[in-house]
């Protein structure tokens, strides 16, 4: 395909309505090769639903050093990554604190063996501040995985190992001006690899001798097979300084029939057509008087007809209408969380809840997903703050503080904690995986396999 770039947002044609569920069943066809080979594995980072659910049975509640850990695998140094999984594979990666290599690692799902790893590239850490080269998390198709990491750093391998194609990203675009790093996940989706770059476009710390002047922000859709450019939408925004910058990842959504790939960031969400990178819509009324601080970094979740997103700093939580053109007014909202709202965690749709984590607050907010209706809310009892995002899974929902404080709480219309306790070995920012009846942890030390011992 030939190479092309979009200067600016077109608006949409009138869109063909179509069932959810009918579009999902679609999707997974072409992503994953069948519904049922999409729910045993987690190929991205929020899970096969991109909603941070999985349909694993029998996980256990509570496990310590000794009780239900299967195996554990050291690795070098932290990562905010959350680990992938295919089959008996886990993709994860890992910066090494002595040497600074920025890695990609493949394991054995049944025993905790690397099978095989690679350096990528050098990179840097500030945990004080959770600036960490190794937080964008790997994808797969079952074929292949692609590693992306702060250092724009993306390659693909093989599932032996072999490297496929390798390239970086700022050579090739320009230097990414994100004042905490790059941490946005690259997307599988409609046979095309998506990376978004949203940053504040020129550099922090004042321009230097080789500045060119400001770049804008933009959506990049990428070859899996070659890693080659396919298509690059510039995305405008009018917020300024750091609240043009984004630290989620785009996901896909289905409004009307037509497949979509969600940005959000720049004080502002946009859907956009996967097959060219046209804006198909835009909404963002949270910062009306462009203060220059409000980044963004949950990711957005969806359920049939809604859209998820967190506005930054304590702003609401709003249930966007999906499926909409052009420039949306608030009418597009269809409900809103004004209390304990997340400025970090991405909230989990399981089941017909939503699930929203305040991570300094410490306070879990249960939903009716439709409504907005507040079943519960519970504030954590703990000293640390969560900064990975919960995970649900067997009527459970696991939730991991970045000291690593385990919380295992039943998804139920009643808030019910099933357990606490201790893993320890801080950083801990990535988010638990629940694979078949198996339950993946990385800390800031090791990556654990929990799974119930008879």
């Amino acid at each position: 395909m030939k190479f092309q770039e979009s200067t600016k947002p077109a608006l949409p044609e009138q869109s063909r309505s179509c069932h959810f569920c009918a579009w999902l069943l679609a999707f997974w066809l072409v992503a994953v090769g069948s519904p049922s080979r999409a729910s045993e594995n987690w190929p991205q980072w929020r899970g096969p639903s991109f909603n941070g659910s999985g349909t694993a049975t029998g996980l256990p509640s509570v496990w310590s050093a000794t009780e239900n850990v299967a195996w554990k695998t050291p690795l070098p140094g932290a990562g905010g990554a959350t680990p992938v999984v295919w089959e008996d594979r886990v993709f994860v990666t890992s910066l090494d604190d002595e040497t600074k290599d920025l890695i990609a690692y493949c394991i054995d799902r049944t025993n905790g063996k690397i099978l095989w790893e690679e350096v990528v590239g050098i990179g840097f850490s500030d945990e004080g501040r959770g600036r960490n080269m190794a937080s964008p998390s790997p994808v797969t198709d079952g074929k292949k995985v692609i590693f992306l990491f702060g250092s724009s750093d993306l390659v693909a391998f093989d599932f032996d190992g072999k490297q496929l194609w390798k390239r970086n990203l700022q050579e090739d675009h320009g230097p990414f001006h994100i004042l905490f790093g790059y941490h946005a996940s690259p997307l599988l989706y409609h046979g095309k690899l998506f990376v978004q770059i949203l940053h504040r476009g020129h550099p922090i710390d004042g321009p230097g001798t080789d500045y060119e002047g400001p770049r804008e922000s933009f959506l990049l859709a990428i070859d899996p097979e070659t890693g080659k450019d396919l298509w690059k939408q510039i995305r405008p925004s009018e917020a300024v300084e750091e609240s043009r910058e984004s630290y989620s990842t785009p996901i896909p959504y289905e409004g009307n029939g037509r497949p979509e790939v969600l940005i959000f960031g720049g004080d502002c969400i946009t859907g956009h057509d996967p097959d060219t990178g046209r804006e198909l819509w835009r909404w963002g009324s949270w910062n009306p008087r462009k203060i220059s601080h409000w980044r963004v970094v949950p990711t957005p979740v969806t359920s049939p007809g809604l859209i998820y997103v967190c506005a930054p700093k304590g702003e609401p939580v709003f249930a966007i209408k999906g499926g909409g053109s052009g420039l949306l007014d608030d009418s597009a909202i269809a409900w809103k969380l004004e209390k304990h709202t997340s400025d970090v965690c991405v909230p989990l749709v399981y089941g017909e809840r939503l699930y929203v984590l305040d991570g300094d607050g410490k306070f879990f907010t249960c939903l009716d997903r439709s409504s907005g209706e507040v079943k519960w809310v519970h504030r954590f009892t703990t000293q640390g703050i969560f900064r990975g995002s919960p995970a649900g899974a067997d009527g459970k929902i696991y939730l991991i503080t970045e000291e690593g404080e385990i919380f295992v709480v039943a998804a139920e219309d009643a808030f019910r904690q099933i357990s606490e306790f201790v893993i320890g070995e801080s950083p801990c920012r990535s988010t638990p995986v629940a694979i078949r009846n198996q339950l993946l942890v990385r800390t800031g030390e090791n990556l654990y396999c929990i799974q119930s011992v008879d």
